[in-house]
């Protein structure tokens, strides 16, 4: 029988949560850095781009200035609406869609643009959110935001080394490593398997992810499992939730970036809702709803999901991984991944137990907010300021002489 945990009273949740917030004291310092001009670079089709926009909208607020380069194709317009909202960041967007593992043209074409770019905004910092482009001969700091790693994340999804075809690939994610000046990891565990797979690096920290919350009032939850994830993409896991759908009392729905057409085609998840693309405000409609989120992920997932889920009040239930431990633990039901029955009786048991899973969600919510967006800033602004403290003096004297 696949027993899930009973959460402890909420005296405990508070003590648990303000415990692991002491933990993470050292990264999120409240000193003052000084201000500085972020080139940040995001892909608009991938999970990071929300990250670099709450990255982006707490570095404003703290006074900094953030040019928030894009590849992967051109922003939708509720994509361009949200960066056009913050002040002090300037959208520079791009068509260019380069692949991960060809180095291809497509990929050279946008590192001359991004070069171009820095060339002429003159950043004080580049901050990489990924590994291409650490080649390029940068005039300033470098700080590589490394957001998983990619050799363990195969093994943990197909349980054999990476292929031979990726000898490129290992050799470009290898160099961008040595070349940044600090390399950013969102977990501990991340910065090992780094390090486990690519050798000793020079400058590192882990900066959690972090997610600002909404002071919208909470509308009353649904009867529903909610998930965000790609069925194609077995790290996501979702084809142990399309296993459970059928178990399930309450209907399983699933956002994912396929198209309605092609989802419903999936033999895996014939038995769910498939929502097909959310935009973020839909996305953030039914996670407001939804009291339940879940994904049984194989390895650490990136962007900020789980972040969203927990501040909406929901329920999480995770796949039993070291990064989602690391940030989770004592938030919510573990499971493992490789383990349909006990993803459904997980999933099964909240649905039936109201309280568990109101407590659970509170857990969640509590934890959630100990990685704010305001912290992650200021860990990142004091390590632009560490790697980069002439460009900062030099950036502050160009303002000064232009207000002059």
């Amino acid at each position: 029988m696949h027993a899930v945990p009973y959460p402890r009273d909420q005296s405990t949740t508070a003590l648990k949560a303000a415990q692991h917030a002491a933990e993470l004291g050292p990264l999120v310092s409240s000193a003052e850095s000084r201000r500085q001009r972020v080139l940040m670079t995001a892909d608009t089709c991938s999970p990071l781009w929300q990250y670099a926009l709450e990255l982006g909208r707490s570095l404003t607020a703290a006074g900094h200035d953030v040019a928030l380069a894009t590849t992967g194709g051109l922003p939708d317009r509720e994509q361009r609406c949200e960066a056009n909202a913050i002040a002090g960041l300037e959208l520079h967007a791009s068509a260019y869609k380069p692949s991960a593992l060809d180095d291809c043209s497509e990929r050279r074409a946008a590192g001359h643009w991004l070069f171009d770019l820095a060339t002429a905004i003159q950043p004080s910092v580049v901050h990489l959110n990924g590994f291409d482009h650490a080649d390029l001969p940068w005039k300033v700091p470098l700080l590589l935001a490394a957001h998983t790693c990619m050799e363990s994340r195969w093994r943990a999804v197909h349980g054999t080394p990476v292929p031979e075809s990726w000898r490129g690939y290992r050799q470009r994610i290898a160099s961008a490593l040595r070349m940044a000046d600090l390399v950013v990891a969102p977990t501990r565990a991340t910065l090992r398997e780094l390090q486990q797979h690519h050798g000793p690096l020079r400058a590192a920290r882990v900066i959690p992810n972090g997610r600002a919350g909404t002071n919208m009032p909470a509308p009353p939850k649904g009867e529903y499992v909610f998930s965000c994830g790609d069925p194609t993409d077995r790290n996501d896991n979702l084809a142990a939730l399309g296993a459970a759908a059928a178990r399930l009392s309450w209907p399983l729905c699933v956002a994912s970036p396929g198209g309605l057409h092609a989802d419903n085609h999936s033999d895996a998840m014939r038995d769910a809702r498939m929502l097909g693309r959310l935009s973020c405000s839909q996305a953030a409609h039914w996670l407001a709803r939804a009291p339940v989120y879940a994904l049984p992920a194989r390895h650490g997932p990136v962007g900020l999901s789980l972040h969203a889920a927990a501040l909406a009040r929901c329920a999480l239930v995770l796949g039993d991984i070291e990064s989602l431990r690391e940030t989770w633990d004592g938030a919510a039901i573990f499971v493992d991944p490789c383990d349909d029955e006990a993803v459904a009786f997980a999933l099964q048991r909240l649905i039936a137990d109201k309280g568990a899973r109101e407590s659970y969600a509170e857990l969640a919510f509590v934890r959630a907010q100990c990685f704010s967006a305001s912290a992650m800033a200021v860990a990142y602004a004091d390590a632009y300021a560490e790697i980069a403290p002439t460009a900062c003096a030099d950036f502050e004297a160009a303002c000064a002489q232009m207000r002059s």
